[in-house]
């Protein structure tokens, strides 16, 4: 194997524990009692920009594992694929738009329609993977579920409320918060980075 490839590898490597790391400084949010904010998408989305969608996959592999190793599933893993589906959502249309447009610009725009695909592979991935998955798993309806949430926010009563008041504003806010600390971050960090697998 050739040395950059070795380094490239290890910077992946690198990356999604720092991602593993970042998932375990997570805080509640008052939009979900199922989800909390992380920044673990962070060196994700950085190193998809310095190692392309292939390495985008390859960090968000490894801190899924890690996570899975170092602290096993409470939520019948649904937990773990929302995680993962979310990131891929995320992350690789970013990467793969920044791509084509290696610009500060190009930069913006992926993560801006990261983002839009991130907050609909949400809506329909609770709806009709992750809880129907976990309710059938702990033998929950739909109604326990709305009844968590109305808890926190009491407009919630119904599928559709629940999306409009908890999934896209928890996924709004979340992906939102992620992509400044990248726009602020990506410069003074992706230097280093990039001289760490070129020299």
């Amino acid at each position: 194997m050739k040395r950059n490839s070795i380094r490239r590898l290890t910077l992946a490597a690198m990356m999604g524990a720092i991602a593993f790391v970042l998932m375990f400084l997570s805080f509640p949010t008052p939009l979900s009692p199922f989800a909390e904010l992380d920044f673990s998408a962070l060196p994700e989305l950085i190193g998809g920009f310095i190692l392309g969608p292939a390495g985008a996959m390859e960090i968000i592999t490894v801190k899924i594992l890690l996570k899975l190793i170092f602290k096993p599933t409470s939520t019948a893993f649904t937990g773990e694929l929302q995680a993962f589906l979310l990131s891929v959502a995320y992350v690789l249309p970013a990467v793969l738009w920044y791509r084509k447009h290696r610009t500060k610009k190009g930069a913006l725009t992926g993560i801006v329609i990261g983002t839009i695909v991130t907050v609909i592979t949400s809506v329909f991935t609770n709806l009709y993977i992750i809880f129907p998955f976990f309710m059938n798993a702990f033998g929950m309806q739909w109604d326990a579920i709305i009844g968590m949430c109305s808890e926190l926010i009491p407009a919630i009563n119904s599928k559709l409320t629940m999306v409009l008041y908890s999934i896209i504003p928890f996924n709004l806010l979340s992906r939102a918060l992620t992509s400044v600390l990248t726009i602020l971050l990506y410069k003074r960090i992706s230097v280093p980075l990039k001289k760490l697998i070129m020299d």
